[in-house]
């Protein structure tokens, strides 16, 4: 059974949204980890999980919406970030 059948396409692109703001929020948890800059109670192995989790759920909810990844988007923009890296290094 497909969830998006059952609880439809609104819900579960509402679902999606959801899920990446915990993946964001769980990212920035493991910054904050990293730089020690901002302490938090949570430890980086269990941060690493968050983000493992979290992410888990994003692909579950772009799977159950049918989205792909466009490999030749993703070279492009690849091709774009690798240049911003060299410009300011």
């Amino acid at each position: 059974m497909k969830i998006i059948e059952e609880i439809g396409e609104a819900a579960m692109l509402e679902q999606l949204a959801e899920e990446c703001t915990e993946l964001a929020k769980a990212a920035l948890k493991m910054a904050r980890i990293i730089r020690k800059e901002n302490p938090t109670p949570v430890t980086e192995k269990e941060a690493i999980a968050n983000i493992r989790e979290e992410y888990t759920d994003v692909v579950q909810c772009a799977g159950e919406l049918s989205l792909t990844v466009d490999e030749e988007q993703m070279a492009r923009k690849h091709e774009r970030w690798e240049k911003r890296v060299r410009d300011i290094t």
